[in-house]
Order: structure tokens, then sequence, then C-alpha cells
């Protein structure tokens, strides 16, 4: 293959000289390499197909990563300014409690800053409608 064009492949399999066997043992090496080397290729490939579709999919994957933290980021600073927004309307909480203990999801569980009183369980209608599923 000295041009690497498929017409020199035919040289390969031309008949050799009658009584060589130098000569078969050559053209069946020369055959056995140029299937080899095409199965390669072929591995080489589906190899790069596979890698630009993984690629693909992790791009999209990445982008809908990317969406969804924004969107997260953006509720967050929505129910941030809800929250600032409702402080000072708060008047039944005790000034040492911390956010976590006053907005834990497990608010019905007795916390540190409790004695036993319902002062501190007062309810709130806060409107977040903004983004609930």
């Amino acid at each position: 293959m000295a041009h690497g064009s498929d017409s020199d492949d035919s040289n390969y399999t031309k008949s050799p000289s009658p009584g060589s066997s130098d000569n078969i043992k050559k053209v069946m090496r020369r055959e056995k390499n140029r299937i080899a080397a095409q199965k390669s290729r072929m591995r080489q490939t589906q190899k790069a197909d596979s890698l630009h579709l993984e690629s693909e999919n992790l791009e999209k994957e990445n982008a809908a990563l990317r969406k969804e933290v924004k969107k997260l980021k953006e509720e967050a600073k929505y129910l941030s300014s809800v929250l600032t927004t409702h402080e000072p309307l708060c008047t039944g909480l005790p000034p040492q409690m911390t956010p976590d203990l006053i907005y834990s999801p497990h608010h019905h569980s007795v916390s540190p800053h409790h004695h036993g009183s319902n002062v501190f369980h007062h309810q709130h209608s806060i409107a977040v409608s903004h983004f609930q599923h």
C-alpha cells in the first residue's frame, strides 16, 4: 500500500510464481495484515463514534443541570426575600433563636429554646406559591 489507495490491495492477492512457498507465505501474511488493519480502523471509528455520542449526551445533561442550578438559585433568592420581608412581622420569636431552628423543616420537634410554651409556635401564612410545584 505505497499510495494508500484500495487499488493497491489487488497486488496482494495475485498468484505468486509456482513453487515459491516464500511468496505464498508473504502474500498470506500481507492479506492477514490487511484484514487486521481494516478491523483495527473499524474499531477505531466505532470508538470515536461512541465517544462522540457520549460527549453529546454529557453536554445535554450538563446544560440541563446548569438550567436547574439557575432555577434553584432564583428560587433561593426569592425565598430569601420572602423571609426577609416576613421576619419583621414575626413577633413571637425570641431573639436568641437562629434561623436554622426557626425555619427547620422539623418545626414540630422541640427546640433547645422551647420550654413547653406555645408562644413560639404561632401559625404563619407566607405566600410562596411562586415556586410551588
